[in-house]
């Protein structure tokens, strides 16, 4: 009986390498291949077509970009995302581009394994607790056509793009060539969103960018989707 084939793609080799022990031990799952950012993950899926695979929604060239691209260029390849975010913002994000299952990285092994066999049959997997509060609404988060939900946001509309590029995963020298600017313009961009908004860590401001509705509101560039587009198409 063939076993499950399953692209790996997270840009920690370290959480990779644990991965790839956890389900090369297992005898119906099979490594398939392996990705450090989302326009090789693309790649991979379009070179061994797994059956399921596990995305990081915040690596580099974007996790949900990536998971719309697999599923196009895949369509049989499900999708599991595996992330350190226990997000509702998220979990929307990653379904609405066509992901079947969201679970968090502090999850136990057997519950991933679990939601691997899972999705491979065909079931969508959601962790329950981020479930029920997208069920319920998240309190204080602007709703999508900016009506009554938290404040105005205090950033101009360049820093509002460098919050999105960074909630995305994308790294000073990624967005600096998306946007054009030096990497020291950048900085000073990220600076200023640490000052205005008295945030400290990465985390914080991917949470701020989710809550205040912004994630996922800026448009790729021609450089950002080039690469991807680029890739063959299948058959």
């Amino acid at each position: 009986m063939r076993g499950i084939r399953i692209l790996i793609a997270d840009d920690h080799a370290v959480l990779r390498a644990g991965l790839r022990m956890l389900i090369g031990a297992q005898p119906d799952m099979d490594v398939a291949g392996e990705a450090a950012d989302g326009a090789e993950a693309v790649q991979k899926a379009l070179e061994t077509r797994p059956d399921v695979a596990l995305v990081d929604i915040t690596m580099p060239s974007g996790g949900i970009k990536t998971i719309e691209r697999i599923r196009q260029e895949c369509p049989k390849t499900r999708v599991l995302v595996l992330t350190m975010h226990d997000v509702p913002a998220y979990l929307r994000s990653a379904v609405a581009a066509g992901a079947s299952g969201y679970v968090v990285k502090s999850a136990a092994d057997s519950e991933l394994l679990s939601a691997i066999r899972a999705v491979h049959r065909g079931h969508t997997v959601l962790d329950p607790d981020l479930a029920v509060m997208v069920v319920q609404g998240s309190p204080g988060r602007k709703a999508a056509g900016g009506q009554e939900g938290g404040p105005e946001s205090p950033l101009s509309p360049r820093e509002r793009e460098v919050l999105d590029l960074v909630a995305q995963g994308y790294t000073n020298q990624q967005i600096a060539e998306r946007l054009g600017l030096s990497v020291r313009t950048v900085e000073t961009h990220r600076s200023r969103l640490v000052e205005k908004l008295g945030l400290r860590s990465r985390a914080d401001l991917v949470r701020y960018a989710l809550d205040s509705g912004l994630f996922g509101s800026g448009q790729p560039s021609p450089e950002e989707t080039a690469p991807l587009a680029q890739l063959p198409r299948a058959p």
